[in-house]
């Protein structure tokens, strides 16, 4: 512990000596801050040039506070002593960069002080060794056993969320309590929030019901079907004798890794008034054609049709995790194979259920590209609100206080969930050798969870093959001549004298969309397995509340995210809007918790032997982490990854906010192709995402690879074949 506070000291002495302290306008790595003259530009001297060069005096308390923290370091201190010093120095250190860094006024009449400017990665290393000294100082003083690794994990993911989900969605949160005219006060919340356009039950008698219980309804029935659909591709794969499981595994993936409002485009031309499929039926059958797509029925669909995978990849570990020995006792006490599944594996699943439900719950009420394109009159609260965002009238204090309905749903789930759960131990992966086979599913029951696997993945072809001949006609649903034109224009490539020349509109927008998708998925994955970790295995104070904020910007929808990320890091002392990476920790915070529920759920399937076996062995936590307990987790591992890789590319209702001229992401891209009336350079743009996308979560499921939790004796198919055990024939 000594060694590594006295290396985050000289860290921080180091930074304070050469890193700039406020932010670089033309960016930290392109290296100009080190050439610039900083008597001329102070904006790129460090701080302790700005402190004895420039008379920036504000800076010496913090030069004093690492003084103190290095000599209390180097001190013949008791345990406590050392300790307490160190809470009070990191505890300090952080709270006098919050002054310096929200300016209030008595800190400009400060010798040196101008005006304010965003604070740089000089600021960012000391506030992250002032954060770990003040953690340091905690395990010192017996926080989490004294363990320093849980400690400084705790403090960090605690200092993210509420620097990049709390604030700015409390930014935009505050906008409730706001009449138009401005003045705060209870009244104007409480009339948006009884408002009758949100509320009403006018349906009950014929109407149209208030958007709130729209919300509600749609959300619940997305989450129910979601799941359903996801546990029966889940125990297809793994528990039957199916011949395409590895196409079928590829297959799932298709609708997650499509632009949102491709699959409502695609629904429409399929089942709209002039839709493919619509006006068949009407030539055979005589039933003329209507508009029954366009409503709660067309989103559901949609919405179904793109979070289903998500429910599959929460599920797929669970259901692999449940230990076949436990099968196998049901199956020797003389249990069916019906009963052994419904009453000993499904309640093991129940984590992976539940969180299927609230991640596709969530992400259902919080969806806007589905309703947008096939909601019609049936309104919701993430359409509600981008229209008093970006309506004839702005109103952010509705907008706020729809999206704070939108989080007590969120909040209400999330209860509800853990209620459903309670304190029961489903672990089943333990220490011991397992060698035994999955229990195989009833002939009749495998057969029908069959049936609905392939018509599903059958409606989801015909789906995407639409998609994917749309860029080869000229003008989709009227001339459907072929043609490469869209293609070229889109990704043409030249070769001349000054080598290979990328002439496509789109090549910029796709660079930029891959290199912030690269950087943010790993930074999700990491983020929410640690997350995870903690949650499950370690205790400490406050955890509810420290689980309920890695949901927050989850529970919000993408068009409050954007706006509140605008709101709050548009000025110092955090300027990043019309970079790159506010875009990425968008995606990061955004992304995070679906990969925190799916670590949460495999990580509850895993004995906490095995963590005790490792501590006896004499492991630190971090070692135990890395080298018993991630290994396990490669599934959930895998659907962090590649979760957060294809939303980041396909995310549209934040980034419409967040994209700069520089920064351009594909979604905004293609969202201006369909407004210029250029359908065939998007359908064309979006078949490239799918294809170029698809590639890469194989390339990802074949990196990250399958764990092994016991040996495989025996091919399923022969496995079908056995009759089931029955009383007293052991």
């Amino acid at each position: 512990m000594k060694k590594s506070l006295g290396g985050w000291i000289v860290l921080m002495a180091v930074a304070l000596a050469v890193l700039p302290w406020h932010q670089q306008e033309a960016g930290f790595f392109s290296g100009q801050w080190i050439t610039a003259d900083w008597n001329a530009n102070k904006t790129a001297a460090s701080a302790l040039y700005l402190l004895f060069r420039q008379g920036y005096d504000a800076l010496w308390p913090l030069v004093g506070i690492l003084a103190v923290a290095a000599a209390t370091l180097a001190a013949p201190l008791s345990r406590f002593s050392r300790g307490l010093l160190m809470l009070g120095c990191g505890g300090g250190g952080l709270a006098y960069l919050l002054i310096l860094g929200y300016a209030p006024e008595w800190l400009a009449a400060w010798p040196g002080q101008e005006a304010q400017v965003g604070l740089g990665y000089g600021t960012l290393i000391v506030a992250a060794g002032f954060l770990f000294l003040l953690t340091g100082g905690a395990a010192r003083l017996g926080a989490c056993r004294g363990d320093l690794f849980v400690t400084g994990m705790i403090g960090l993911i605690i200092a993210l969320i509420s620097l990049f989900v709390i604030t700015p969605v409390g930014h935009i949160l505050a906008k409730a309590f706001f009449d138009p005219e401005g003045h705060a006060g209870l009244g104007a919340l409480f009339a948006r929030l009884t408002d009758q356009r949100v509320w009403g039950l006018n349906c009950l008698s014929g109407g149209r019901c208030g958007v709130a219980w729209n919300t509600l309804y749609l959300g619940a029935m997305t989450a129910v079907t979601c799941t359903s659909l996801g546990l029966c591709f889940a125990l297809v794969v793994t528990r039957t004798g199916f011949r395409w499981k590895r196409s079928l595994r590829a297959l799932t993936l298709l609708p997650i890794i499509t632009p949102p409002f491709v699959i409502g485009l695609a629904l429409i031309l399929l089942l709209g008034r002039n839709g493919a499929l619509t006006q068949f039926v009407a030539s055979w059958l005589g039933i003329p054609p209507g508009r029954w797509v366009y409503g709660f029925f067309g989103v559901w669909l949609s919405q179904v049709l793109a979070y289903t995978p998500i429910a599959f990849m929460v599920l797929i570990g669970v259901v692999e995790g449940v230990s076949p020995s436990v099968e196998e006792a049901s199956q020797t006490l003389g249990a069916s194979r019906w009963q052994t599944l419904y009453r000993v594996s499904l309640p093991l699943m129940k984590p992976g259920l539940a969180n299927a439900f609230l991640v596709t719950f969530i992400e259902s009420m919080a969806d806007f590209g589905n309703p947008m394109v096939l909601g019609g009159s049936y309104s919701v609260l993430s359409t509600e609100i981008y229209f008093a965002i970006v309506g004839a009238q702005t109103d952010e204090g509705r907008a706020a206080s729809l999206g704070l309905i939108l989080l007590c749903f969120s909040i209400a789930a999330f209860l509800i969930q853990r209620r459903w759960l309670g304190k029961k131990s489903y672990a089943t992966v333990t220490g011991k050798a397992d060698n035994g086979q999955h229990a195989a599913l009833s002939p009749r029951f495998a057969r029908l969870i069959t049936g609905v696997v392939v018509a599903w993945t059958s409606f989801t072809l015909v789906i995407y093959g639409m998609v994917l001949t749309g860029g080869f006609v000229k003008q989709w649903g009227r001339d459907n001549s072929f043609t490469l034109k869209h293609y070229i224009n889109a990704f043409g490539i030249d070769i001349g004298a000054n080598g290979l020349q990328w002439t496509g509109t789109a090549w910029s927008s796709f660079f930029t969309s891959m290199s912030i998708a690269g950087m943010a998925a790993p930074l999700t994955a990491i983020l929410g397995m640690t997350t995870a970790w903690l949650l499950v295995r370690q205790k400490f104070a406050l955890k509810s509340v420290f689980e309920f904020g890695t949901m927050m910007c989850f529970a919000v929808p993408g068009t409050v995210i954007g706006v509140s990320y605008i709101l709050a890091f548009n000025v110092p002392p955090i300027e990043l809007t019309g970079t790159g990476l506010i875009l990425i920790l968008c995606f990061v915070f955004r992304n995070m918790p679906t990969g925190l529920r799916g670590g949460v759920a495999a990580m509850s399937q895993l004995d906490k032997s095995l963590d005790e076996a490792s501590t006896m062995l004499r492991a630190n936590s971090f070692t135990t982490a890395r080298r018993i307990i991630f290994p396990l987790l490669k599934p959930a591992i895998t659907t962090a990854l590649v979760y957060s890789f294809v939303r980041s590319i396909t995310s549209i209702s934040a980034v419409i906010f967040l994209v700069s001229a520089k920064y351009d992401m594909a979604t905004s891209y293609i969202i201006g192709l369909v407004e210029n009336g250029q359908y065939g350079t998007a359908i064309a743009y979006s078949s490239m995402l799918i294809v170029v996308m698809l590639s890469c979560v194989l390339g990802v499921q074949k990196l990250v690879g399958s764990r092994r939790l016991r040996r495989q004796d025996r091919v399923l198919n022969d496995l079908q074949s056995q009759p089931v055990l029955q009383k007293g024939a052991a």
